[in-house]
């Protein structure tokens, strides 16, 4: 296999001759490329699976907020007294 042939195999990744390897050590480095893929690609699952419990958390603190901001609403109408939590500008009192 001449080095042309490297070249399209690699899809287009020239090879450094500085760092050309026999033969022998080939299978090393194989394994080594697929085993960092392979863990890689379960980090990125993990990410994922974390992005997505902390999402789900954020939207249970957002709609308990909601809920209490209700009560709190309610509790401040009835004392006649101000809330402090209502936002002049947007109108929107307890943001979710």
């Amino acid at each position: 296999m001449d080095s042309n042939t490297k070249i399209k195999k690699n899809k287009g990744v020239k090879e450094n001759p500085m760092t050309k390897i026999s033969e022998d050590n080939r299978p090393f480095f194989e394994n080594a490329l697929s085993e960092a893929k392979r863990q890689i690609e379960i980090i990125d699952a993990k990410i994922e699976e974390e992005l997505a419990r902390v999402k789900e958390t954020i939207n249970q603190l957002q709609e308990d907020k909601k809920a209490l901001g209700q009560i709190y609403d309610g509790a401040a109408q009835m004392l006649g007294v101000k809330n402090e939590f209502e936002d002049e500008g947007a109108g929107e009192k307890f943001p979710a």
